[in-house]
């Protein structure tokens, strides 16, 4: 047996439990992981609540969680590529990662580089591929000028620094907590709110070549009415503005990639990015971690791991 997060109908975090469950079996080009840690993200929640029925459907009672890295335990007979007790990291796409094991296919790992800590290889896949397919869709260029909304969030803090890594200037939006923040990664910070367009032709006085929405709640409009190309706006949330607007939707479904998620680690691993996290919690503790990331206002990402005793409660991380 097995500990696994569980639900059996939408709603908020009280539908959420910590159970035993039978221990999967890998398949033949299957992995079994230990999990130490596993990410939690938006989509999932939304996923949850059933704000995603058409879309994603859930199946009861369903399990939860995409990112995770861990050890492996074991392989199955046709797998090749990895050996028991590696350190590994990747996703699931069934749903299943916030959990003591999970099982996926074999091309859905990567090699965790020594030098990549835990909490943040399990916390990298949705919000490393999400911003880099974000970053990709609108193909920002040495002098530029991009604008990142959200920017310091679990997604846009790494698309804010992918963007930087292409020689664009960025610029994030975001609150004036975070202002220090995106100076350290070399990003020009703007608040958001009211009077935002003018702050934002303030600081890019000769136009603003291409917009990455990674918060939602009318940054598409914005984009447009700033006259960037609806080409070169990349929206990961607000799927009726794209199209209106004729802009792109591109997300983690079009950056899946074990190769890609390899990068991720290894820019991440020496420093070339770096990943903010703002708090570990202990599996048990699952409705607290998703409580917070509610109140969207953290910065970076928050971490479930099995490695904390359940009552262990939210740890900060510096």
């Amino acid at each position: 047996m097995t500990r696994a997060v569980r639900f059996d109908q939408y709603g908020d975090v009280d539908v959420l439990r910590v159970e035993d469950v039978e221990r999967p079996s890998p398949a033949a080009d299957q992995v079994l992981v230990e999990v130490v840690a596993a990410g939690i993200n938006p989509g999932e929640s939304s996923i949850r609540r059933g704000l995603l029925d058409e879309r994603f459907p859930a199946t009861f009672p369903s399990g939860q969680g995409s990112d995770f890295a861990g050890r492996v335990v074991e392989v199955g007979r046709s797998v090749t590529g990895f050996a028991i007790g590696e350190e590994v990291l990747g996703w699931s796409d069934w749903r299943s990662s916030h959990a003591e094991h999970v099982v996926v296919p074999a091309d859905h790992l990567t090699r965790k580089p020594l030098a990549l800590d835990w909490i943040r290889a399990g916390g990298l896949f949705v919000a490393g591929v999400t911003a880099y397919a974000s970053v990709r869709a609108v193909q920002p260029k040495e002098g530029e000028t991009v604008v990142v909304s959200g920017a310091a969030g679990g997604v846009g803090s790494l698309a804010v620094q992918l963007a930087r890594n292409t020689g664009a200037q960025v610029i994030g939006i975001a609150s004036e907590a975070n202002a220090a923040w995106l100076r350290s990664v070399g990003a020009t910070p703007v608040s958001y709110g009211d009077g935002l367009a003018d702050r934002l032709r303030e600081v890019a006085p000769s136009g603003i070549d291409a917009f990455l929405d990674t918060y939602g709640g009318g940054y598409v409009d914005l984009a447009v009415d700033l006259r960037v190309d609806p080409a070169r706006i990349n929206t990961i949330i607000d799927y009726a503005a794209a199209q209106r607007a004729g802009a792109k939707t591109e997300a983690s479904s079009t950056a899946s990639d074990a190769e890609i998620l390899a990068f991720l680690a290894g820019e991440l691993a020496w420093g070339r990015i770096v990943m903010p996290v703002a708090a570990v919690y202990p599996l048990d503790a699952v409705r607290d971690a998703y409580t917070e990331l509610a109140a969207r206002h953290t910065r970076g990402k928050i971490v479930l791991s099995t490695e904390l005793p359940a009552n262990a409660g939210r740890q900060p991380v510096s």
